[in-house]
């Protein structure tokens, strides 16, 4: 591995590409057990020049604010709630614009490094309404002069809200430049989600249930803001551990260290595997760190929102920080780095210097009502109807539990995409074939397929290939992710993104014949049901088959899925019926146009 080139694989890749998809995944299963991707050493200087400029650049831009002083003095300013503010403001724009999660290398964005407002600022791309049969003014899936408008206003209003002095006075906190008049946040607040009706994918990719929501806390008196902030922050918390509750999260685990560019040592990260490298699932090591980070999520974070400070309250913070920076030493894909640093300032910020302001502080019912509505239905019912709620919203960060797509392409029909597709990106086989060759390139593409078999859902969905095409030696299998990201120009792990809305949306502007393009679908698993609900889709006919995996069978197969390299199905019908119709109506007026 290079600074700039990828790791060379320890085998022939003409050879390895003349054998069929399932005998091409366990090489690569085994080359990542010691060497994880195998990114270029270049790739993580990236990101870490990408976090430093969002450190710097909320620093320069709130030290901006009227009454501060410069970044020199950071130390006597930084805990005015007016910072924090503006930190989420910031942290707000960084991620609509495209440089935060979802950016760069490690999301398969070479060339540019980042989507979103290169696309969002084309006429012509592709857009994704939420309700485009319910909402008026909203039908329709190309981007035109409203959908740009009202991006720039989301920009303007942000940066609007960045530049503003401290108007309203804290009173009881104690601190002397005041919070940003919440005038100024209304632009923002109503504009978001006026954009996010025109475009899911932006509001998804403004991270709102993170940063948009809080918009709402800025309403109310100081001491109201930091109670409702903290509670915020433990939701996400205890929203992303209460989703690791199954029994995926321990594959993710062992996927994402094995990864790790900081762990270094291959005899570590082989014992990450129950018996390296004849049975690649995950070992008691990567299952108990996994129950260990669920422990410490579920603990901790009460901890903090009970104690007022002391010895405990910063032995909590502690092992927070350590939690957090050791997700972002893992650089996971989808990379969040930004989210990570965002979350330690403010564990610091809001539970380190604001500790003695507890629930109880709370003044506002009002607000009580707003928070716990905000934060409690959204988990709710990700966890339990997750086919009608973003995994984003719902707060289950991590859990490998998510919605997925496998799409096979016909042998050069993916270059449709290109052909008859408005955006500012190549698909991402041509990028990385133009940085280091079509072999090289091609292998890349097939690893994110084996980062993907590595999880639960990635068995299911390469079992139930020989069901979607004939003869898989016919077609390039390419991640739904990927097709979301260079269409739409963002993709973080959101499966929805590439189900059947952009399905139609891409024939519409390719028309694909039947059989050149069949797309896998699979939802991420109800915490009532020991199962997932899969669809197999014709992008020219629709539906060709539905039904469901049971994900003890995924736990208990290889990657590379030894046996007849197939999983067994529950096509609907008798039992399956009743909830079938149950998830059609649920999903009747988010499907139709």
């Amino acid at each position: 591995m290079g600074l700039l080139a990828p790791r060379e694989p320890d085998f022939d890749i003409a050879e390895w590409r003349s054998r069929p998809i399932l005998e091409r995944i366990k090489p690569i299963v085994v080359d990542w057990g010691q060497n994880g991707f195998g990114s270029p050493g270049g790739v993580y200087f990236f990101y870490l020049f990408k976090m430093i400029a969002y450190i710097l650049g909320a620093l320069f831009v709130i030290a901006a604010t009227p009454g501060l002083g410069p970044v020199s003095d950071v130390a006597a300013w930084w805990t005015e709630p007016i910072v924090y503010q503006k930190v989420i403001v910031w942290t707000l724009l960084f991620e609509v614009l495209g440089f935060g999660c979802g950016s760069g290398p490690l999301t398969f964005r070479f060339l540019p490094p980042i989507g979103a407002l290169t696309y969002w600022l084309r006429p012509g791309t592709v857009r994704l309404p939420p309700w485009p049969g319910t909402v008026p003014g909203t039908r329709g899936d190309r981007r035109g002069a409203v959908d740009i408008v009202l991006y720039v206003a989301v920009i303007a209003s942000a940066v609007w809200l960045l530049s503003s002095p401290g108007a309203v006075q804290v009173g009881a906190l104690g601190n002397s430049v005041g919070l940003i008049d919440p005038v100024r946040l209304i632009p923002l607040m109503v504009l978001l989600p006026l954009l996010g009706l025109r475009d899911k994918t932006i509001f998804l990719a403004a991270r709102s249930e993170q940063y948009w929501v809080p918009l709402f806390f800025f309403l109310f008196s100081a001491t109201d803001i930091i109670v409702a902030l903290k509670l915020l922050m433990v939701a996400i918390w205890w929203g992303a551990a209460t989703s690791k509750l199954n029994r995926h999260f321990p594959f993710v685990v062992s996927v994402m260290i094995s990864n790790s560019p900081f762990m270094r040592v291959k005899r570590i990260k082989r014992k990450l595997f129950r018996d390296y490298p004849r049975d690649m699932r995950p070992s008691k090591l990567s299952a108990t760190a996994a129950h260990l980070g669920t422990v410490i999520e579920f603990t901790v974070p009460l901890v903090l929102l009970l104690s007022t400070g002391g010895p405990l309250t910063w032995v909590a913070l502690v092992i927070m920080v350590i939690f957090h920076l050791h997700i972002i030493s893992t650089f996971p894909l989808g990379v969040p780095l930004e989210w990570n640093v965002y979350v330690i300032f403010g564990a610091l910020f809001l539970f380190g210097n604001y500790a003695e302001v507890g629930v109880t502080s709370l003044e506002s019912p009002v607000l009580m009502v707003v928070v716990l509505a905000l934060l409690v239905i959204g988990p709710v019912l990700g966890n339990v109807k997750p086919h009608l709620i973003s995994f984003l919203p719902a707060m289950r960060y991590y859990a490998g539990n998510w919605a997925t797509s496998m799409w096979a392409f016909r042998k050069g029909s993916e270059q449709k995409l290109d052909q008859h597709i408005t955006k500012s990106a190549a698909t991402q086989k041509a990028q990385l074939t133009k940085l280091y060759g079509e072999e090289m390139a091609e292998l890349l593409m097939q690893k994110a397929v084996v980062f993907r078999s590595m999880h639960t859902h990635g068995r299911a969905l390469l079992g139930l290939l020989p069901r979607a095409v004939d003869d898989t030696r016919d077609y390039d299998v390419r991640e739904g992710e990927f097709v979301a990201g260079v269409v739409l120009g963002w993709n973080f792990g959101e499966g929805h993104l590439h189900h059947e809305q952009l399905i139609r949306a891409i024939q519409r502007r390719c028309g694909f014949e039947e059989g050149e393009v069949r797309v896998i679908l699979l939802e991420s698993q109800p915490m009532q049901h020991q199962r997932q609900h899969y669809r197999i889709v014709d992008v020219a006919t629709g539906v060709i088959e539905e039904g469901h995996v049971d994900v003890k069978d995924m736990c208990e197969r290889q990657p590379w899925l030894d046996g007849d390299g197939t999983i067994p199905v529950q096509p609907l019908g008798g039992r399956d019926s009743e909830q079938a119709a149950e998830r059609d109506r649920d999903t009747e007026r988010a499907r139709r146009e």
